[in-house]
């Protein structure tokens, strides 16, 4: 059974699971690889509107794999402290790769998502949790930093500085209860309403204009990175003239709000 794996479950609609329920799903790079590779051939399918990303089994991501981190491509000749470098290179590049889907993606965090596991749940623009959903910033818990994969960079802008300063130096858990609180998790759902609420939210996204979700997505994502209001204001007002100006949509929803009907956008 391979340890990535791809569905349709819906219309314009892909999910993507991490498939390795005996380790918790655990961030061998048997699994990132592929996982890496799966985001990369997903956002190339113009089909796909939405991906929702999750965990197969009782967890979403247990991080790194602490009894067989599986093989690393391209190391043959390289030294420890070299392959050390590119062990960083591919993991952090997964995290790249998500943030890098054209389409929104929507984390459904069925379990725990720990240590990496965490840094990938942020990496998406949406989460979702079940009630089960927990949360560990555990590096710190094993002796290293808590700073991975882009947590320190990711978490603050998700819960605000305080918040990441205590969660990433104290390595304490938080459960979805408090993650919806804190703005970590944007809704908690039963476990066996996880995936159908993270269908519902993406069929009205994927209703949307195509241009206008996937420039929505790179604003909100490039206003986190903004050295100031005015030079991000410059970028939303030529994003938003780029959708006015080359499609019919405002058009169309117009008369369709006149006609008491959903807009059916052509872009």
């Amino acid at each position: 059974m391979p340890f990535v794996l791809i569905d349709r479950p819906r219309p314009h609609i892909t999910l993507i699971t991490l498939n390795r329920p005996e380790r918790m799903n655990a961030m061998a790079f048997d699994v990132m690889v592929p996982f890496r590779e799966a985001l990369e051939e997903v956002s190339r399918d113009n089909d796909t509107r939405v991906v929702v990303i999750t965990g197969a089994g009782r967890g979403f991501c247990s991080g790194a794999d602490l009894e067989n981190a599986g093989d690393i491509p391209g190391i043959d000749g390289l030294t420890l402290p070299t392959i050390a470098l590119r062990s960083m290179e591919l993991l952090d590049d997964v995290v790249r790769a998500m943030r890098r889907v054209h389409q929104p993606v929507i984390a459904a965090v069925n379990g725990p998502a720990i240590g990496g596991g965490l840094c990938l749940s942020l990496a998406a623009d949406i989460r979702l949790g079940a009630d089960t959903a927990l949360f560990r910033a555990a590096g710190i818990n094993n002796g290293l930093t808590a700073s991975e994969l882009g947590l320190s960079y990711l978490l603050p802008r998700a819960i605000g500085s305080s918040r990441a300063f205590e969660l990433m130096l104290s390595g304490r858990d938080v459960d979805a209860t408090e993650a919806e609180r804190i703005g970590l998790l944007s809704r908690v759902v039963p476990p066996d309403k996880l995936l159908d609420s993270c269908y519902e939210l993406a069929e009205r996204i994927a209703g949307f204009s195509r241009p206008g979700t996937e420039l929505t997505k790179r604003m909100l994502w490039s206003s986190l990175d903004a050295a100031s209001l005015d030079a991000h204001m410059g970028q939303e007002g030529l994003a938003q003239l780029y959708v006015r100006l080359t499609t019919h949509n405002f058009e169309e929803a117009i008369k369709a709000r006149k006609q008491n009907r959903p807009p059916d956008f052509k872009d």
